[in-house]
Parts: C-alpha cells; structure tokens; sequence
C-alpha cells in the first residue's frame, strides 16, 4: 500500500466531529485575528489623540509660562507703583502733621490775644458796671433828695390874702421850683441901709432886720410907685401886683441876719423880665 492510499485510508476513516471542529477553530482565529485588528486600531486612534493632547498641554504650558512672566512683570510694576505712592502718601501725611501742629500754634496765639482782649474788655465793663453803679447812687440820692424838697415845697396864704404858689425855703427847693419851670425866679441879697437893688423888673430896698423875731421890712419900687412891707416874716409871700397887665409878684425871704436878708422873687412865667445891659 502506497503512502498516498494510507492518506486517503486515513482521512476516510476519520470521524466527522474532527471536521467541524476545525471550521469553530477557524472562525475563532479569524474572529480574534478581526478583534486584534479593531484593538489597534483604536490603540492608534488612542495614541494619536494622547499625541494631540501631549502637544495642546505644551501649548498650554508655554501659553501659562507666557502668562506667568506678564502677571510677575506687572506685579513688579504695580509693586514700584505702590512703593511711590506709599512714599507720597507718608510726604503727604508728614505735610498734614505739620500744618495741623502750625495751625494749632497759630490757634493757640490767637486764643491767648483774645483771652487777653476778653479780659481787658471784663476789667473795662467791671469798671463801667462800678462808674454806672456809682450813677445810679447818685440818681438814687438825688431822687431822695428831690422827692424830700417836693415834700417840703408848700403852698402858704401870702400877706395880700391871697393862696401863694409852692414856695421855697432855702436854695436847693428853689432849684426844685425853678426846674418846674411854672414861674420866673430872681435871687437876690440886700443889705440893711444900702441903695435899692434891681430885682428882676422892680427894685427893692431893705429898711430894717429884726433876727431875734425873724421879721424884716422893705420898700418895693413898682410902675413908678413904692410900697412898704413891713414887719414880714421869714419864709413868708410878700404880695403884689405889677406890670401894664397886673399880675401877681412874691417875695420870700429865706435867710435872716444881722445886716441883710436873703430870697427871691417869683414872677408869673409871662411877666416881661429885666431889659440886659448892653
């Protein structure tokens, strides 16, 4: 028997499973051979996109590099900036500390040279409150001194019967009566034995002086007549009447002494006064 018929002999007398198992083995190299071929090929895909990604993170890297080198650049910048404008602030302050302290100087100069005027001022009123008190003493007294003379001013029935004016007693109610201002007075002094003495319009001429009884007695020269007054008191109206128009004259003797009588005359407000010597 030839080598070929064994062949033959052989592959006849073989069974039929070892047939199909040769096709399953078949299709299963040809399926992992496919499976190998799709895994490289996205092992490819995979490697191409790693590749891309390795070159955009070097982008990246030197874009963040790039980025890094501007911000530290302008960090520098911003730094020099600060520094000046630290230092012009600290020249500034330093600036505002010195006009505050030369303000504060100058406030407190001036608050010394106004306490100072303030007290000259305060010594200045003190003095006018004591001047103006001392004033309002005075028209204190002097109103006490008024209101005791209009207590004592009188009225009294005068030697021709008829109701006097208010009269005066000494000098300082007849100021009182000459500021009233309701009749003219004219003060007068006559001595015992002298010539006749020009009292207002008329004249007069002391004849006697009686001190011990306060009496007098006098002649009065009026519209080209005399009269006699005699035997009169002190502080008492010697009436009568004068002028074109006749109206009322007293006289009233305040003071009586050995030689002279001193008093005044009072004359209604429009009696004619005593023609001035040129």
């Amino acid at each position: 028997m030839s080598e070929v018929d064994h062949e033959e002999i052989v592959r006849s007398s073989a069974p039929a499973w070892l047939s199909g198992v040769s096709v399953v083995a078949l299709l299963a190299a040809l399926g992992a051979l496919g499976w190998n071929f799709g895994l490289q090929n996205h092992l490819s895909q995979a490697e191409q996109s790693l590749d891309a990604a390795n070159k955009q993170n070097t982008v990246l890297a030197q874009k963040l590099e790039d980025t890094n080198e501007r911000l530290k650049a302008q960090g520098e910048a911003l730094g020099q900036s600060v520094g000046l404008t630290q230092k012009q602030l600290e020249d500034r302050s330093q600036q505002l500390v010195a006009a505050q302290r030369a303000d504060a100087a100058r406030f407190a100069r001036e608050e010394k040279a106004t306490q100072q005027q303030v007290g000259a001022v305060q010594q200045d009123v003190s003095a006018v409150k004591t001047d103006v008190g001392g004033v309002k003493t005075d028209v204190a007294n002097t109103q006490a001194d008024l209101a005791d003379t209009k207590t004592q001013l009188t009225r009294v029935m005068g030697d021709a019967g008829v109701m006097s004016g208010l009269i005066a007693t000494n000098h300082s109610e007849l100021e009182e009566l000459k500021h009233r201002g309701d009749r003219n007075y004219y003060e007068f002094t006559l001595h015992k034995g002298g010539p006749a003495q020009n009292v207002g319009t008329i004249k007069v001429t002391l004849k006697k002086v009686d001190p011990k009884h306060s009496k007098y007695t006098l002649t009065v020269s009026s519209d080209d007549k005399s009269i006699e007054k005699k035997d009169k008191n002190l502080d008492e109206p010697v009436q009568f009447y004068s002028g074109k128009t006749p109206a009322l004259f007293e006289i009233v003797v305040n003071d009586i002494n050995k030689n002279q009588v001193t008093g005044y005359l009072s004359t209604p407000k429009n009696a004619p006064g005593p023609i001035a010597v040129p």
